[in-house]
């Protein structure tokens, strides 16, 4: 798809290759807290409405047929296996707006502890931007705990380092009082969640446009595009420290000492400390003019977003060609030029593409080769994927971005199921009358039917809810989310019934109780998070300490 990064000068092709510059650009400048220009939202009541939960809850995932009849191959009859990787969306962030800012659109995402922090840029000719912080530390509730409008500046990437944001994006110099050239890097402290405007600093280089930000260590690394360089800052006083000149950059990625870039022109190069090029991989695929194109390790390799090619994966060292990873749906209605990788991201053996209209696809990575999963169930047009620790959020343009939790079982909870073998059954999950049956796991069940005993430890989710019969157990060890808001569903503890729980329930519904029906929390720290009502019909027990979320009981 056509990205939302804000070149516009004309296309640049009279520079043939890549060509090193030993001192830095005099147009790279520095300027000191200038507080013109940026607004903070104030509105405390704008901020919270910004946050969307209408479709929080349990994610699908289309699955890729042939992945998953290579997967699920021993399973005998049309039974649907219950999937890997039990996702849930936590909340969607709308895009900012306000006064001459009605047309932005999320670029970027960086990750760090309980924050998570998003740039936004305007598409179209006008140069507005926004940084966002949100607040990810109550995976069940994220805040928007601060938000700066730059009313002359679009941003195209952020990162975060040590108390300091850093954004690399794109001004109209000619209209500028103070920047000297198109490309700008700033750095604006924030503490808890709060960005000071007062404690900021810019600088700006050659290039039409920034387009990337890595913090490594004390040095700041920025690319900008066409006619652009990579230029490597202080991190203390963001002065520049050395510069490489390219024909259009795209994108950077750090791994140890090596320094990656994409330059539209020819493809990635792989710099050392000092910006010279240590290797190079010549990639011939068509980047697009003004598109948002990423890169990112993964082990000894290298995958670059290569518009309609999908994915490419490349060894870092040698430059060798490994393979390919399509781009996985291709939606109806769609126009063939909105399905295209724009940014690729590598969390563990999880390899995530956001593919504009083709949305945002799933794929698992190994040492010999990379299968793809499928296409995650979210709504926009994927313009951007950023994913660290248990946490994946997705910019999707106009429609802000969205944060998904992957549910990853902890390495402690792993222990503790140790003992009980992998579920690998069906979707729809029943167990009989008099039957007694326990798996450990992460799955993504349809329904689960219990008419038994029945011990689930790991963490799961549930898309069409659970019944428990009259007279039988469900046990939970760990986590498990049922339904979604828009869609709720329910659980039902039927007469006689228990439902122990020791770990975190989320209910997109009610959990309805039954005469005689128990709930049984173990241990002193779980959470019931109930989002419909706890409905009591007759006498029922509840029993253990644990945490009423949404004081529902």
């Amino acid at each position: 798809m056509r990205s939302t990064l804000s070149f516009r000068k004309i296309w640049f092709l009279a520079i043939s290759a890549v060509f090193m510059i030993a001192s830095c650009s005099d147009k790279t400048t520095i300027f000191e807290n200038p507080e013109d220009n940026l607004i903070k939202e104030t509105d405390q009541q704008k901020l919270d409405n910004s946050v969307n939960f209408d479709r929080a809850g349990v994610l699908d995932i289309y699955e890729d047929p042939a992945t998953s009849a290579k997967r699920y191959g021993n399973m005998t009859g049309k039974a649907e296996p219950a999937g890997d990787y039990p996702l849930t969306l936590i909340a969607q962030i709308s895009p900012p707006t306000f006064e001459n800012g009605e047309n932005l659109a999320a670029t970027h995402v960086a990750l760090d502890g309980d924050y998570g922090y998003v740039s936004y840029n305007t598409v179209g000719e006008d140069f507005v931007g926004t940084i966002d912080v949100i607040d990810i530390s109550d995976p069940y509730n994220p805040s928007l705990t601060s938000r700066v409008y730059f009313t002359n500046a679009d941003l195209n990437s952020i990162a975060y380092d040590g108390g300091y944001v850093y954004v690399a994006g794109g001004v109209d110099a000619e209209q500028s009082v103070t920047a000297t050239s198109n490309s700008l890097v700033a750095k604006i402290a924030v503490n808890n969640g709060r960005l000071n405007t007062s404690d900021i600093t810019f600088g700006f280089q050659e290039g039409d446009n920034a387009t990337d930000v890595q913090v490594v260590g004390n040095t700041v690394y920025v690319t900008s595009g066409q006619e652009g360089f990579v230029v490597a800052y202080d991190k203390s006083d963001m002065t520049a420290l050395n510069e490489a000149a390219f024909t259009d950059l795209r994108s950077i990625a750090v791994n140890g000492a090596d320094i990656a870039v994409l330059d539209a022109a020819q493809g990635v190069s792989v710099l050392d400390q000092s910006l010279s090029v240590k290797n190079t991989i010549a990639i011939d695929s068509d980047f697009g003019i003004d598109a948002k194109r990423t890169l990112d390790f993964s082990g000894e390799n290298i995958i670059v977003s290569e518009g309609n090619k999908g994915a490419g994966i490349y060894n870092a060292t040698t430059g060798s060609f490994v393979e390919h990873m399509p781009i996985l749906t291709n939606p109806e209605n769609a126009e063939p030029g909105d399905i295209v990788t724009n940014g690729v991201a590598v969390n563990d053996d999880v390899l995530l593409m956001a593919n504009g209209a083709g949305g945002l696809s799933l794929s698992e990575t190994r040492a010999d080769n990379t299968t793809g999963v499928g296409v995650i169930e979210l709504t926009g047009s994927i313009n951007y994927v950023a994913s660290k620790g248990d946490y994946v959020f997705a910019a999707s343009g106009r429609s802000g971005f969205q944060i998904i939790k992957l549910n990853r079982p902890s390495e402690s909870l792993v222990e503790r199921c140790e003992d009980l073998p992998s579920y690998n059954g069906t979707s729809n999950y029943s167990v009989s009358n008099g039957e007694q049956e326990a798996y450990s796991g992460s799955k993504r069940f349809n329904s689960i039917a219990v008419d038994g005993s029945l011990l689930l430890c790991g963490t799961w989710t549930v898309s069409n809810g659970i019944d428990i019969d009259d007279n039988s157990v469900f046990e939970m060890n760990g986590a498990i989310t049922i339904g979604r808001q828009y869609r709720t569903r329910d659980v039902v503890v039927g007469a006689g019934s228990t439902l122990r729980i020791e770990g975190n329930i989320i209910i997109y519904g009610d959990l309805i109780l039954e005469d005689g029906a128990t709930v049984e929390f173990l241990g002193d720290s779980s959470i019931a998070a109930v989002v419909g009502n706890v409905i009591k019909n007759g006498d029922t027990t509840i029993t253990g300490t644990f945490n009423d979320y949404f004081n529902r009981f």
